[in-house]
């Protein structure tokens, strides 16, 4: 079993910063991919940023220079450091991977969200 955990997330004054970050744990033999996306209410949902194996990482065009995403491969890690932020950054935030897990071939799995307040 692989499960994502998700940690970070609140709420926060526009201009703010949060961090994010969500661990991959279980029966994985390579992460392809690994990033975030958001939903925020009555939108679909979004990618924000997310980096492949490669080391290529791609933003969202509404986040590049205020997001920063982060992976520690030792501890199937990736990080969201978010600066900057603003109100229409209010979302739920979504950890997503693709993995190849030892029995159960590659799929996409995602945590459970996090919400993200930007708010004064």
């Amino acid at each position: 079993q692989v499960q994502l955990v998700e940690s970070g997330g609140g709420l926060v004054q526009p201009g703010g910063s949060l961090r994010l970050s969500c661990a991959a744990s279980g029966s994985i033999v390579s992460i392809d991919r690994m990033g975030w996306y958001r939903q925020a209410p009555g939108k679909q949902r979004e990618l924000v940023a997310r980096i492949t194996s490669g080391d290529n990482i791609n933003y969202a065009d509404g986040v590049k220079g205020r997001f920063v995403l982060s992976r520690d491969n030792a501890k199937n890690t990736v990080n969201l450091q978010m600066s900057s932020l603003k109100p229409e950054d209010t979302a739920v935030y979504y950890c997503h991977a693709l993995i190849r897990a030892l029995l159960d071939g590659t799929s996409d799995y995602w945590g459970q969200g996090t919400q993200v307040t930007v708010s004064s």
